[in-house]
């Protein structure tokens, strides 16, 4: 089965020799590389045209003009044509099992995506420690990925991500968790306690900019279109507004998930989940 491996790139050519090295060392050979170059100002092209010399295993689009990270990535699953699908960012890098470790659970169980650890690196992508509160989820209805649970590396069958409306193409950051909550809507993911992802902490990385702020307003706006989209009224007693207003307000409503109470109630149900899984 092949697995399409989508990077959505902006001015971060720099770093795709490691990232280029990762795909090329993986233990599962039937892969395509998908590359969009969101309209780079720096010579990120020329890098990754130099680097892939002419592989046909890659595949490089340019944007005519910058679009943002949620058209960008939109464009790669366009592209792709991989039965399972997985988004790698230019400045990381994969572990060599990442992909075969996530095949080889998707084509023998009934989940429709897998993820890992996620194991943070330094700038020049040394090992520094892995993510703590990456964990198995109880997929519910009222599961917004907040605090942040699920993450890279997360690999999809791409049959279920077309029954969904795709990536919000008007989006600049919480691209990821769009995804992630339109996919969980048409099925279940599994976390796969292994290292699979490096991730790489460097000053130009968006999660390290100044776009913190930014980011938690998309991120509450993404949570705030899924609620809409599943058709709740209410969370734990309390009314979901009709419009989006600001962030405090979504994720006051979401309060009461960091309760011991709750934790423990979600801790017991996956434990019963994973006996029957």
């Amino acid at each position: 089965m092949k697995f399409s491996i989508l990077i959505a790139n902006y001015n971060n050519g720099k770093f795709f020799k490691a990232c280029y090295d990762s795909i090329i060392a993986q233990s599962y050979k039937n892969w395509e590389v998908i590359v969009v170059d969101d309209a780079s100002t720096d010579n990120s092209v020329e890098l990754i045209n130099n680097l892939t010399n002419g592989d046909s295993r890659f595949k490089i689009f340019v944007n005519p003009q910058n679009g943002g990270c949620g058209y960008t990535k939109r464009k790669c699953m366009e592209y792709a044509s991989g039965v399972y699908c997985g988004f790698l960012d230019p400045d990381d890098a994969l572990f060599s099992n990442a992909i075969q470790d996530s095949v080889d659970y998707l084509e023998k169980s009934k989940y429709i995506a897998t993820y890992s650890k996620l194991t943070f690196c330094d700038e020049n992508l040394n090992i520094t420690e892995d993510y703590a509160k990456i964990k198995q989820i109880d997929n519910r209805t009222d599961f917004f990925n907040s605090p942040i649970q699920v993450h890279h590396f997360f690999a999809f069958k791409r049959e279920a991500y077309l029954k969904t409306e795709g990536i919000d193409p008007s989006l600049k950051s919480a691209v990821d968790q769009d995804l992630y909550l339109k996919l969980l809507e048409h099925g279940n993911a599994r976390y796969l306690s292994v290292r699979m992802y490096k991730y790489r902490q460097h000053a130009q990385g968006i999660s390290q900019s100044s776009s913190k702020e930014k980011a938690k307003e998309s991120f509450a706006k993404v949570i705030f279109n899924t609620m809409k989209r599943r058709n709740l009224k209410s969370l734990n007693g309390k009314k979901i507004p009709d419009e989006y207003r600001n962030s405090k307000e979504i994720f006051d409503l979401l309060e009461y998930q960091n309760s011991v109470t709750y934790r423990l109630q979600k801790k017991l149900r996956i434990f019963v989940q994973q006996l029957f899984s």
